[in-house]
């Protein structure tokens, strides 16, 4: 049997996620949080027990700090399900500036959705006159923003996000994943626009093995979604842990202040290499072009014990990367690696 054959074939072309797993003592090319604060064993008592269908304890946490109600808001597995339940729900065209989050384009191509493609301009952000233009041509369903972006680390402009979400006769979506690093959120604008959606998600403060994300928008919104959510697509440990998360905040806070200072010194730091063009972000990461290989660069480096993302590709993205803010220890070896692979 030629399995082929059975594959659809926009299943057939497309290319998977890859979450690359190459062993390295520093690790900075996931965006995932350094710190690690949370034991959760005795927390959990009753794992013979199916977990909280509805998250409903959780969900009562999270409106205290978001100022919505729990109809509001709608609990998924990581980001990424939820932005399934979006694409399956209503459809496309499908719309998303890149480069931006590949899960956008994956999901949509796996589901059998048009997909529409608007590149950034020089500076990153929206281009506002092409994405208007394609807006009235193909009257998207759903577009989505990655605010700050990843990997390009900055936020797109307000007013930008204000005109597509008034032009546009669909669903915007705002994906805040970085936003606890650019101190920014739209949430506020729900009450003003009952086609803005906001995801969120814990992965990226410290919490990324529990996989837990949230959808706020409308009440009628999330009674469509919840319609084909999963059954007990939270489990207990993950509710547990998002509820160790809203219940120790100043903590988490604590860190990502930290993660912040962090990031600014390493990316003055990135300024000080030749050959080495750093973005200002907003996000726990920095995307840098190279005047070098990047390929070459990324082997060096993983010769030198550092991981970070490679992102070579034709176009915008030629011979760039993007590296993850760690600890204080792990930046000064990344650096201390990256000039030994640049300058040996």
């Amino acid at each position: 049997m030629d399995i082929q054959e059975l594959v659809k074939p926009n299943i057939r072309s497309l290319r998977a996620y890859h979450a690359e797993e190459v062993p390295c003592k520093v690790k900075l090319d996931a965006n995932e949080s350094p710190y690690s604060a949370i034991s959760l064993g005795k927390n959990l008592q009753t794992l013979n027990r199916y977990p909280d269908p509805q998250a409903t304890a959780l969900r009562k946490l999270m409106v205290k700090g978001l100022k919505v109600k729990p109809e509001n808001i709608l609990h998924g597995n990581g980001s990424d399900e939820l932005i399934s339940y979006m694409i399956t729900t209503f459809g496309g065209p499908v719309m998303y500036p890149v480069p931006t989050f590949s899960m956008y384009g994956i999901i949509s191509q796996a589901l059998d959705e048009k997909k529409i493609e608007i590149p950034l301009d020089k500076d990153f952000d929206i281009d506002i006159e092409k994405t208007i233009t394609a807006i009235k041509k193909y009257r998207p369903k759903l577009i989505f923003l990655s605010s700050p972006n990843n990997p390009t680390g900055n936020c797109f402009s307000p007013d930008k996000i204000k005109t597509l979400i008034e032009k546009s006769q669909g669903l915007v979506v705002i994906d805040e994943a970085y936003g606890s690093f650019s101190g920014k959120t739209l949430v506020p604008w729900l009450k003003k626009y009952d086609n803005l959606v906001i995801l969120k998600t814990l992965s990226k403060v410290g919490l990324a093995a529990m996989r837990t994300g949230f959808l706020i928008g409308a009440p009628h919104l999330i009674n469509e979604l919840d319609k084909i959510r999963l059954p007990y697509n939270i489990n207990s440990l993950s509710q547990v842990a998002a509820g160790f998360y809203l219940d120790h905040m100043d903590l988490f806070s604590e860190q990502t202040q930290e993660l912040i200072k962090s990031r600014e010194e390493l990316f003055n730091a990135l300024q000080k290499i030749e050959g080495i063009k750093p973005s200002p972000s907003k996000a726990n990461f920095i995307f840098f072009s190279c005047d070098f290989d990047t390929d070459s660069v990324y082997r060096g480096l993983i010769q030198e014990g550092v991981l970070i993302k490679n992102l070579n590709s034709p176009g915008v993205l030629r011979n760039c990367m993007r590296v993850t803010v760690g600890t204080r220890e792990e930046n000064e070896e990344f650096l201390k690696a990256l000039k030994k692979v640049l300058f040996k």
